[in-house]
């Protein structure tokens, strides 16, 4: 998700801080505020051997709000267009009995972040993998979006492609789970309106964008809805948006034929279909058939 962007943390390394231990250490960084890191991550990045991370620009920036030198400490770049190339040397320092530090962009590795393969790796040549845990952009918009936490499903980015992206979003429409999709904004619009056309309008959602931040935003509506706040407007930030689970074929039925009796009320068959059809994004033909059950009903 978004580089960290924040007011400034106060430095707190009082104290020399024990070396890490070998092994490769996963830490979580801020999604916005700097102080949102945890000390056991602080001392990690005091006390490793290496730094590596997805943008180290971001990483940099957050070690000098909190008072901790890189020194001569390598500091390496580790993302989706170098991993095959800096693994090895990664790999390398592990044999040497070395500590490694990676740290995503922003949030927890392995979400929606290039660290899996080199996990990978390290597991497959028998070395220590250690996570300090902490902030995550999934885990905070569905703490705040209001939708059922019980069971959830993170679906990462859907394709950019409109075909392969609906392909995605129907298969995903029945999971029995609140679903979390990351967005960017530029693609948001376009996204929204696939939401709407596989899912229905009516399906509970929210988007959340800028959490943590000054500008921090959660819209919590329908998804029909949603996508008409949304229309227009020019969203900043990596958006994060959350639809709640299919309810019920029964409770589908009744808001076609609430939706269908509505729009017949005030134009033609037809047309009313036409409508009901794209508004809930169900088939036509499906539609056009409860269509004439409501109007030749006694």
């Amino acid at each position: 998700m978004a580089a960290n962007r924040s007011e400034d943390a106060q430095p707190s390394r009082a104290s020399p801080t024990p070396k890490a231990p070998p092994g490769l250490h996963l830490i979580a960084t801020p999604i916005g505020a700097a102080r949102d890191i945890t000390l056991r991550a602080l001392d990690l990045l005091a006390g490793a051997d290496i730094l590596a991370a997805e943008d180290t620009r971001s990483l940099r920036r957050l070690m000098e709000l909190h008072g901790i030198a890189i020194g001569q400490r390598p500091l390496l770049p580790y993302h989706d267009h170098n991993g095959p190339q800096m693994r090895p040397r990664l790999i390398a320092a592990l044999k040497r009995g070395e500590s490694v530090v990676y740290a995503a962009e922003a949030g927890t590795p392995m979400v929606a972040d290039p660290g899996y393969q080199l996990v990978r790796e390290a597991l497959a040549q028998g070395f220590a993998v250690h996570a300090a845990p902490g902030p995550s952009a999934l885990l905070a918009a569905l703490v705040v979006s209001g939708l059922p936490s019980d069971r959830f499903c993170f679906m990462g980015f859907a394709p950019a492609q409109a075909g392969a992206r609906q392909k995605f979003l129907k298969e995903a429409a029945t999971i029995p789970a609140t679903l979390v999709f990351y967005e960017s904004p530029h693609r948001i619009q376009k996204m929204l309106g696939d939401l709407v056309a596989v899912f229905g309008a009516e399906r509970e959602a929210a988007l959340c964008r800028e959490l943590t931040k000054r500008f921090e935003e959660v819209l919590r509506m329908p998804l029909g809805a949603l996508a008409e706040t949304v229309s227009g407007r020019t969203l900043k930030g990596e958006i994060v948006v959350l639809v709640d689970r299919q309810r019920t074929q029964t409770s589908g039925a009744e808001v076609l034929e609430e939706r269908l009796m509505q729009a017949m009320e005030k134009q033609p068959l037809k047309a009313a279909v036409a409508q009901v059809s794209e508004a809930l994004g169900l088939p036509r033909r499906d539609v056009y058939q409860t269509a004439l059950r409501l109007r030749d009903a006694p």
